[in-house]
């Protein structure tokens, strides 16, 4: 194995002279925390193996136990985990995991899933020696189910490392998981742990090739449908790992210091962990998925000698070290190779009412309307469990059988947004689509996010009824409006979009490799130029088309079509190409990246969370869902949970059809 460590053996090593610098650094009054951050961080873990040995020859202390007298908060936390073996450093961290109360599921998710025989093995001995227990019974008096059974798998460490790899049981394996999950009713989860528990590294890789193939989708997207909860989580850290294990620690990083707060346990544990594996190679794929480099994200995230310290583990500031890494344009490469592989089924949360009466739920609305009070709970259990053309059989009986028009009557009877989602859902998808464009053209200011959304994610076909619907409700043309309220390239943009003429169909690889040079010389252009280019093809070409075109553009570059548009574009125009783009490689993603910004920080965007999840529910808010809890490692129910209240949040929740 090639080491890509940022912490390396220091040249001209002398044990006995660090143990005497550290011992002056914490005599006294105070302790000179510099000094020991710049002496830590600059040895190898087996060099300060050394030094701890030095430090009780000399002065008869535990040079541990006075890091921990002296320093405190993170900052000892972090200096003391580097002061431990990696074997050490890991057993504490599964003990920590599973004692007290609760237990830490992610913890043990993260470490057994990307260590390797040895490595497993050598932690188990350790956690012996220093609890006097065993790691196994300890992880199976505290978890359940499957979960707990791959985790056990997990800990025996046979994982085959050999290399060979068998064309005929690479075959067999793709069978074996497809009939398993998605070929039955029901999963025999048994088989998902048995191959993915004890096959090599090798073999996985192209047993997830095969497996797509046979699936028309990826193994990670079998595993959102087919399994759930923690097991879920960990089955898809386990085929993370197998990809790419500094993709899987990059990703694992960005989430402990995205949103309010830092996760600093998984900061401290990762960054001590590969520091010496594999750091430069996650600080890579780092760069490529997330756009900024780990350096400034620590740097943003973190604050005085506990950030000084991982600044020194993290070895280096890409940004400043100009374009992009092959390896990690290797990687984005591959990843586009995925994206134009999958075919996501796409799953609803919303599905019709079997035993579907229109007349009885016509009487039941408006008995519930009628009178002194309404019943909201009769409102939002008929109206959020009937699918879309369900409920405009309901509007319609209403009106033959009551002579009302029940919007009207909903609209007096509901206020704020429980009555913008309550109608909402009883708009057809045209109409829906239609009045949000309206709200985000018309008054003071324009919705341009929105405007986006809906042009960028809709079909031809939508569109098209979209801008039947918007003549026929406010008798003016939708293109004719974003035009007086639109300028620029961004205008142009939207025109292109709103004409829902997007090419359909399977890549053209012959046309997407000249596409892609097109792109890749467009670059080098004047910005307007750029744009144009970039519009040509990015507004008109089919979404499978783009994604092999991305593809090229990656091995023609060196570049991934993300940074580019993020790096040489601003304003609603790269706004406009980047949710292109995203949508293009997964877009339940890119609707679940809206809604996490829809109800982050203080306030929610109710107009956003409202048109996505009145959008989406029949369509493929199941996806989005999985999406939203791989991303942000909580459930879109939690999050609706916790940011909205009463009756909108009930009927936003019936939407969302369950928690993850």
């Amino acid at each position: 194995m090639v080491f890509r460590g940022s912490i390396t053996e220091a040249a001209d090593f002398d044990a006995t002279a660090d143990s005497e610098a550290l011992y002056n650094a914490m005599k006294g009054f105070g302790s000179d925390k510099e000094a020991i951050l710049e002496l830590v961080t600059s040895r190898s873990n087996a060099q300060r193996q050394e030094v701890i040995a030095a430090y009780k020859s000399s002065y008869g202390q535990d040079l541990i136990g006075d890091l921990k007298y002296e320093l405190t908060g993170n900052f000892e936390r972090l200096i003391v985990s580097l002061m431990r073996t990696p074997p050490q450093h890991d057993a504490k961290e599964i003990h920590d995991a599973v004692q007290g109360a609760g237990t830490n599921e992610r913890c043990l998710i993260e470490v057994l899933a990307s260590r390797n025989n040895q490595q497993i093995h050598d932690m188990v001995e350790a956690y012996k020696e220093a609890y006097g227990s065993d790691m196994e019974e300890d992880v199976v008096r505290e978890t359940s189910g499957h979960f707990k059974k791959m985790l056990v798998v997990l800990l025996q460490g046979t994982r085959d490392e050999s290399g060979v790899v068998d064309a005929d049981l690479v075959e067999q394996d793709a069978q074996d998981l497809f009939a398993a999950g998605e070929e039955q009713w029901g999963t025999d989860e048994a088989k998902f742990i048995m191959i993915l528990g004890n096959r090599s590294v090798a073999h996985l890789k192209m047993v997830f090739d095969q497996y797509e193939k046979i699936a028309e989708k990826s193994i990670e997207d079998s595993i959102k449908s087919e399994l759930s909860g923690d097991f879920e989580r960990l089955m898809l850290a386990v085929v993370h790992g197998i990809r790419s294990v500094s993709m899987f620690f990059a990703r694992r990083l960005y989430k402990s210091m995205k949103g309010l707060g830092t996760a600093d346990n998984n900061l401290i544990r990762i960054m001590i962990a590969r520091s010496e594996i594999d750091m430069l190679d996650i600080r890579e794929c780092f760069r490529l998925r997330y756009e900024k480099s780990l350096y400034n994200m620590i740097k943003e995230d973190t604050s005085g000698d506990y950030k000084r310290t991982l600044l020194q583990l993290c070895g280096g500031d890409d940004d400043l070290a100009g374009e992009f890494f092959p390896e990690a344009a290797q990687i984005a490469y591959q990843m586009w190779e995925q994206s134009a592989m999958t075919k996501v089924k796409l799953r609803p949360t919303l599905l019709p009412a079997v035993d579907f009466d229109p007349t009885a739920d016509a009487q039941a609305l408006r008995k519930a309307m009628k009178g002194f009070g309404t019943d909201e709970d009769i409102i939002i259990d008929i109206i959020a469990r009937r699918s879309n053309a369900q409920r405009q059989e309901i509007r319609q009986t209403f009106k033959s059988l009551l002579g009302r028009d029940l919007m009207k009557d909903l609209k007096s009877e509901l206020s704020k947004n429980l009555e913008r989602l309550v109608i909402g859902l009883m708009l057809t998808p045209a109409e829906f689509d239609a009045k949000m464009m309206r709200k985000a053209i018309e008054g003071v200011g324009t919705d341009e996010h929105a405007l986006i959304e809906i042009l960028v994610t809709r079909s031809n076909e939508g569109i098209q009824a979209m801008n039947a619907a918007y003549s026929s409700a406010y008798k003016k043309s939708l293109e004719g409006d974003i035009q007086s309220d639109t300028s620029g390239h961004f205008c142009r943009i939207l025109t292109s979009l709103v004409q829902g003429g997007r090419e359909e169909g399977e890549a053209d690889l012959e046309r997407a490799d000249a596409d892609a040079q097109e792109l890749a010389d467009a670059c080098n252009a004047e910005s307007d130029d750029m744009e144009m280019k970039f519009q040509t093809i990015l507004c008109t070409r089919s979404f499978p088309h783009l994604r092999r075109v991305f593809q090229e553009f990656v091995r023609f570059t060196n570049k991934d079509i993300e940074q580019i548009i993020k790096k040489e574009m601003s304003g609603d125009v790269k706004n406009a190409f980047y949710a292109i783009v995203c949508s293009v490689k997964n877009q339940p993603s890119y609707f679940a990246d809206r809604l996490y910004k829809a109800m982050k920080g203080l306030g929610t965007d109710d107009r956003a969370l409202i048109r996505i999840l009145v959008s989406r529910s029949e369509v493929d808010l199941f996806n989005i869902r999985k999406e939203f809890k791989e991303t942000q490692d909580e459930s879109l129910h939690d999050f609706i949970q916790g940011d909205t209240s009463g009756d909108y949040r009930k009927t936003l929740l019936l939407l969302c059809g369950g928690e993850d």
